[in-house]
């Protein structure tokens, strides 16, 4: 091999460690940088942004201001420029908001899946189904009370396209739209005795503290639920942190952050599952 040839290769090697290397040299000394980061309420709910977050902060001297609010929020928060990087889970809607130009390009981070829940007692008798769209139906004829997130999040978008495959258009007594967070709608629908679609992190976080509500449907390829992270465009947002969404998002994703995502827990059970693209090649 020529010393040409060698050069070249040593430029493609070096390339491609610095494409999966965190940029910006850690800060270690001066006033701690700000990050506003616009997140779905599960991240937090969960506890999980509590578990991660201070080693970001640590390693890059900074203070993370954490909005949680739905997806819908979220990515409204990124349009205007008022957070600097975004954690959500409604794919559709995140590819539409980086095609808009207000975001960089989005990362894969993790996933879990949505689960159904309700009574034990189950009145509408659709616990152990399997299919999502079959127990709606069932559901909504059996006319027992679902709750529905009605915020425009992530989980409310995945609801509505169930319902939209299920052929029903939910509505009437029986479907109560409640404008909150997952955490509020899970206690609401444990007083009333009633049903709804969850993501499985809060789910669980709720279980944990005494939640009463049971698992009814669960591993339906439908209820998939993948989160991405997508620092804001600083082409049309000229006001947001750039460096840090930017240094934040390849955090979200290295090696490091993966492996505090795996290990948290609540009562021995993963919330999270890892899946960016490091994550992805370091463990196939």
């Amino acid at each position: 091999m020529n010393v040409t040839a060698k050069m070249v290769k040593l430029a493609v090697i070096l390339a491609l460690l610095m494409a999966f290397s965190v940029p910006g040299a850690a800060a270690q000394d001066g006033d701690a940088q700000r990050l506003i980061l616009a997140t779905t309420t599960s991240t937090y709910d969960s506890g999980l942004l509590d578990y991660i977050l201070p080693d970001f902060e640590a390693t890059y001297n900074a203070e993370v201001d954490v909005i949680s609010v739905g997806t819908g929020q979220a990515l409204a928060l990124g349009e205007t420029g008022d957070a600097d990087v975004l954690l959500v889970h409604a794919r559709a809607r995140e590819d539409a908001f980086v095609e808009a130009g207000d975001g960089l390009i989005r990362y894969d981070v993790m996933y879990n899946d949505f689960i159904i829940v309700g009574p034990g007692e189950d009145p509408a008798g659709i616990g152990g189904m399997t299919s999502a769209t079959e127990a709606l139906a069932q559901l909504a004829e059996s006319g027992a009370t679902f709750v529905s997130r009605g915020d425009d999040s992530g989980t409310h978008t995945k609801e509505l396209s169930a319902w939209e495959a299920a052929g029903i258009v939910p509505e009437g007594d029986w479907y109560i739209s409640a404008g909150q967070g997952m955490a509020a709608v899970l206690t609401m629908a444990e007083e009333i005795q009633g049903y709804t679609l969850s993501d499985r992190a809060t789910y669980l976080a709720r279980f944990s503290e005494g939640l009463a509500l049971e698992i009814l449907v669960e591993g339906d390829p439908l209820l998939f639920n993948p989160y991405g992270v997508i620092p804001v465009n600083p082409a049309k947002h000229p006001n947001v942190n750039a460096e840090l969404g930017q240094a934040f998002a390849h955090w979200m994703t290295s090696l490091p952050a993966q492996d505090l995502i795996a290990s948290f827990e609540v009562n021995g059970s993963q919330l999270f599952v890892p899946d960016s693209v490091p994550y992805r090649v370091a463990h196939r």
